[in-house]
Order: structure tokens, then sequence, then C-alpha cells
């Protein structure tokens, strides 16, 4: 059978159990079409790799479910709209605050990370590690070269306010 006309049959065979699958993650029958959509999409382009029908299904569901958590993710998820516009307008942050800005993006990528969520964000090691995807000792190394990084740069500013 052609890789087409397999990946047909199994759609075919599959679609509606997938979609009551979507749409249990989801709570929202559009949402869910267009998870499934998205699962197949990716299924499609993974077909060579997968020889059996139960594989396909469990690649489509870990999809599906990978891809919802990526959508709630997303920035536009959390924005309300409002007719009326706040009165007070966001200031500038200050010089200090701007330093600090401009050192963390002197930082390398996972470093700028683990401190935003380690220091801003007020998470644990463990937490941190989780989000991130690393271990707890990667963080502890992350965020220690990071805040020697960060003291060198801020030291450095401050000498050259004097």
């Amino acid at each position: 059978m052609s890789r087409d006309a397999a990946f047909t049959s199994f759609v075919e065979a599959r679609r509606s159990h997938l979609l009551r699958v979507a749409f249990a993650l989801t709570g929202d029958r559009s949402a869910a079409e267009d998870l499934l959509q998205t699962a197949l999409v990716k299924l499609y382009v993974a077909w060579p790799r997968l020889r059996r029908h139960e594989a396909a299904e469990a690649f489509v569901r870990t999809t599906m479910v990978r891809s919802n958590i990526d959508e709630s993710r997303r920035p536009w998820r959390r924005e309300v709209s409002t007719d009326v516009l706040p009165e007070v307008v966001a200031q500038e942050p200050e010089r200090e605050d701007a330093s600090l800005l401009a050192a963390l993006q002197q930082l390398p990528p996972m470093q700028r990370k683990v401190v935003v969520l380690r220091h801003w964000l007020d998470l644990s090691v463990d937490q941190t590690a989780k989000e991130l995807g690393i271990s707890s000792g990667a963080v502890k190394t992350h965020n220690h070269r990071a805040i020697a990084a960060l003291r060198a740069t801020c030291s450095t500013y401050e000498a050259s306010r004097l």
C-alpha cells in the first residue's frame, strides 16, 4: 500500500476516536478539530518512520497533548480585550533596571532563563529544572555562572558611574 493510501486509511478508521480525544483535551469542537488537524499534519510527516497503526495512534495522542499545552502557553491566550484603556501610562524602567535588563541580555540563553525563573518568578530549583527540562544540578550550575557574570557586569557599571 502506498504511503498516502495507508495514511488515508488510518485517518478514516481512527478520525472519530481521535476527534473525541481532542475534544476531551480542549472542551471545544472547533479547537478540537484544529488540534487534530495539527497532529495529523505532524503524523503525515512522520508516517514513513511509523510501522504500525498502534504507533501512529500513540504518536497522534502525544502530539495532541503537547500541542494543546503549547497552545495554552501562547501569549495571545492571556490577552484580554477591554473597551477602556488605563489612565496610567507605563513608565520607562529606571536606569538601574535598564542596566540589569541589558546585563541579562548579555547572558547565554539558558543562563538568562534560569535567572528569570529562579529570581524574578521565584521558582525553586526543582520547579525551574522541570520547566526547562534539565537537571537540578544543571540549574544550579547555570545559576552560579549567571550570577557571577551579572556581578561582574554590574560592578563594571557601578565603577563607571563613580
